[in-house]
């Protein structure tokens, strides 16, 4: 089986989408099926490159907010497209942007078996350009996603049934299938250390520091914890918002709602793993989120999570109990869930068991096997 992903770009630390990818070709090879990548070369010359590179495509002032969002485009190369997919079985869709567009083109026209991840809401982009939940554009875009690739698609991976439920109310008629874009879990089961609440307060927040993962909502949620004076806000990532959400944190500090200052860096995975062992409490701020892989792998190292609850949140889907949820953007009810876990640090230790055994159900060889399965459907429809 020959499978070709199709990705603009797959090489920004930080990016979700780019850590799927790359975690799904790896294990993908694996299990046996000789799967490549299409996508923008990888700028680090002496790092890996994709099967199929593509030069990038700069798009004027635009830019270095694109950049600033961990994304960036492909340059059209019609022949490389042609000669991917005359070698491929199956032409897997990671986006459906001008790129995928004119691959599946190719692959119509070739007859060869398409499929897809949905990866990204309409929302996930018109949040970086500062418009408000509902407008004009995010049913625009996603009509034209549909109809320019994943019509074509006989099947589409969902990493939550909270995407199948989307993308089924929106009229898709592919045939969808829940798989997590999972996590690699450890043979043996991790055995959680207690972290003790009457000292200083570590507060992870994973995510890249952006309008739709919304970590000001943690910050204003600062001003209503009976606990903020002994909270120390950690924030592991990068982006647009960098330098307000910085502001803030310093504001916070200086009118002594934190008398810790919060700390901002942008970490390795191992780096990340260890911050949330040490951690009391993961937030998970995002109001649009497909899935939330830096969440699930938190949970696995045995970290309780407090997660925002919306109908555009995949996320929420981890949580165990009432306790780890509260309505998104709301600071006070936040505050409140963290003051809640907080005062009960015998529920907090009972529940990080719990929890990093709960992630085993993510692992990443189920979601390869059930992903096989997916692409064995998608190749009788062609009658190969």
């Amino acid at each position: 089986m020959k499978v070709l992903f199709v990705c603009n770009n797959a090489y920004n630390q930080g990016n979700g989408l780019s850590v799927s990818v790359h975690n799904t070709l790896r294990k993908l090879r694996e299990h046996g099926v000789d799967a490549r990548l299409m996508a923008v070369r990888n700028p680090d010359p002496d790092g890996p490159q994709p099967d199929f590179p593509l030069e990038h495509y700069e798009f004027p002032i635009v830019e270095p907010l694109i950049y600033s969002n961990g994304f960036g485009f492909a340059r059209n190369d019609r022949a490389l497209f042609d000669k991917a997919v005359a070698w491929a079985d199956i032409i897997h869709f990671e986006e459906a942007f001008p790129l995928e567009y004119l691959v599946c083109k190719a692959a119509r026209r070739m007859g060869k078996a398409c499929t897809g991840t949905f990866h990204l809401y309409p929302h996930n982009i018109t949040a970086n350009l500062g418009l408000p939940k509902k407008n004009l554009i995010n049913p625009l875009l996603l009509l034209n996603w549909k109809s320019m690739v994943f019509q074509y698609c006989s099947d589409i991976q969902c990493p939550t049934a909270v995407v199948r439920d989307y993308l089924q109310q929106h009229g898709f008629k592919a045939r969808l299938h829940v798989i997590s874009n999972g996590i690699d879990i450890p043979a043996e089961p991790v055995r959680v250390a207690n972290v003790p609440a009457d000292g200083v307060v570590d507060i992870l927040c994973i995510g890249r520091l952006a309008n739709e993962k919304s970590q000001k909502t943690l910050m204003e949620a600062m001003r209503y914890s009976r606990h903020a004076d002994r909270i120390r806000l950690v924030f592991a990532g990068n982006g647009p918002k960098s330098k307000s959400y910085r502001k803030t944190a310093e504001r916070l500090y200086r009118e002594g709602i934190l008398k810790i200052p919060a700390s901002f860096g942008f970490y390795t995975h191992d780096e990340l793993c260890e911050l949330a062992r040490k951690a009391y409490l993961y937030i998970h701020c995002a109001w649009v989120e497909v899935e939330g892989l830096s969440c699930l792998e938190a949970l696995r190292e045995g970290v309780v999570p407090v997660i925002a609850a919306g109908d555009l949140i995949g996320t929420s889907v981890f949580a165990l109990g009432p306790e780890s949820l509260y309505p998104v953007r709301d600071s006070r009810a936040l505050a409140e869930r963290i003051d809640w876990w907080i005062e009960h640090p015998a529920q907090r230790n009972e529940m990080a068991q719990r929890y990093a055994d709960s992630a085993r159900n993510y692992d990443i060889e189920k979601s390869i096997e059930a992903l096989i399965g997916m692409y064995r459907q998608a190749l009788e429809g062609t009658g190969k």
